[in-house]
């Protein structure tokens, strides 16, 4: 069967776009052959590209997509020239409509996301958002697995509301990630990074007293504890109490043990004193109440081998220092090597100690046997003779009251601080000149002291500015 060729029928010349006829075979301005211009194929079927009907997977007879006129500005007056995928009506590769509501107005780590809704908006709550499912996946391309919808990284301004409401609900956010949740072991789950701990550094001011405590640069924990409080005695004046603790190191759980021992001291004199106790006995009442309470601890089952089983036999244990101004009185009180030091307002009179260490090196040099010098350099100095715990020899609170003639502060603090300026002419001379006007401003520089002279200790100190009437009289 023979096959007749069709002239193409074309507006113009190919060559120089003379207009033709039907029927030339010549274009009569150039002369081009005609001929030679393949016909076109006899079947060229043309798809229409049109929207599937809601609700099911094959394509309708409705009418060429009507795109919608993109917005010239968004809601932050940036423009917008082109679409965003959210403006478009679509279907995904299994022929399912997409979500109406745009993607890209959801976050999932934020607080109001759909709980349990899966990357594809579908609201599976299997909780798996890597692309790997386990329902029906035939014909659909994994978006999870694409990149295109990956989720963002959690907002760390967000985090924590959104922690607040799932199944993390109390658990604390890591300080330095702002995105992971901390363990029971302090560590963060996401990064590892260590949590500081709220011991680490603490620092508390009331009207007449101030406290600083830290942990300092070589311990891995503050084992030291300060209570600071402000009463009444039944005349209506008032009473500042300062109580410092410093845990035994060789003893298990030495953090609970000065905590325990300042906490139940500072309530002793806080129950003592308003009712009309004398400061000193109340002194001596609070420290009695103090070692009942560290000595608690080691009745606690279960407590023993918390911290390293090889000093569970050693009990809970802790040195106690404190101080109390009422009614123009300065009362001290301790057992083991903390101290308190007194500082003149007036710099050009002598600064004094106010309490003797229950230590090796004291104890060496009220004997005769060495003077102070070769005691404190001895490595036994800081071996205590006197403290807290279960198993402490005796208990011997010591007391000790004064009745300061002029202005002055009291320094209360652990040999955290005393270390770096043991003498009493040295803490003066370590004290800023203003800490009777500000006595927290006065406990962070001597804590900084500590620090700066290489903080190989906690290092814990309370300011208490003394404040004498000018008609007062009395010897020191």
């Amino acid at each position: 069967m023979s096959q007749s060729h069709q002239q193409a029928s074309l507006p113009g010349c190919p060559s120089c776009e003379e207009p033709l006829e039907s029927g030339d075979l010549f274009c009569g301005g150039c002369g081009y052959d005609l001929s030679a211009v393949p016909v076109p194929p006899a079947d060229r079927p043309t798809v229409a590209i049109t929207v599937p009907a809601q609700g099911t997977g094959a394509p309708s007879a409705a009418g060429p997509v009507e795109w919608p006129r993109a917005s010239t500005t968004d809601s932050s007056e940036v423009s917008a020239p082109t679409h965003r995928p959210a403006d478009l009506p679509g279907v995904d590769s299994g022929g399912r409509p997409l979500p109406t509501t745009g993607r890209a107005a959801v976050r999932f780590d934020e607080p109001g996301s759909p709980e349990g809704a899966a990357p594809d908006g579908t609201g599976d709550s299997s909780g798996d958002l890597s692309g790997d499912s386990s329902g029906d996946s035939s014909g659909d391309s994994s978006e999870g697995s694409s990149g295109d919808f990956e989720l963002a990284a959690p907002d760390p301004r967000t985090v924590e509301h959104a922690a607040a409401g799932g199944s993390a609900a109390g658990a604390k956010v890591c300080v330095a990630c702002r995105s992971g949740h901390v363990d029971t072991d302090g560590y963060c789950e996401n990064c590892g990074h260590a949590q500081p701990r709220e011991r680490d550094h603490m620092e508390q001011e009331l009207g007449a007293v101030a406290a600083v405590s830290d942990r300092g640069l070589r311990h891995h924990r503050n084992e030291d504890a300060f209570a600071v409080s402000c009463t009444a005695l039944p005349d209506g004046s008032p009473a500042v109490v300062a109580i410092v603790c410093d845990g035994v190191s060789s003893a298990s759980r030495p953090d609970e043990a000065s905590a325990a021992a300042a906490s139940a001291a500072n309530e002793s004199l806080l129950e003592s004193l308003p009712r009309g106790a004398h400061p000193q006995q109340a002194m001596h009442e609070a420290i009695l109440a103090a070692s009942e309470a560290v000595n608690a601890l080691a009745q606690e089952p279960g407590q023993a081998l918390e911290h390293d089983q090889h000093r569970h036999q050693n009990a809970p244990a802790c040195t106690l220092v404190g101080a109390i101004m009422a009614g123009g009185l300065l009362i001290v009180g301790w057992v083991g090597d903390s101290r308190v030091y007194w500082v003149p307002e007036d710099r050009s009179q002598p600064p004094a100690r106010l309490t003797e260490d229950d230590s090796w090196a004291a104890q060496m040099v009220a004997a005769g046997l060495m003077n102070e010098a070769e005691a404190y350099a001895d490595e036994r100095a800081h071996a205590i003779t006197g403290w807290l715990g279960a198993d402490a020899y005796e208990l011997e609170p010591h007391t000790a009251s004064f009745k300061p003639d002029r202005a002055g502060l009291v320094v209360v603090c652990t040999d955290g601080l005393w270390n770096y300026a043991e003498s009493a002419a040295e803490m003066a001379a370590a004290v800023p000149s203003d800490s009777c006007e500000r006595p927290l401003h006065g406990a962070q520089v001597l804590v900084g002291h500590a620090l700066d002279g290489g903080g190989h200790d906690n290092v814990t100190v309370a300011l208490l500015p003394f404040a004498v009437p000018a008609r007062g009289a009395g010897s020191a």
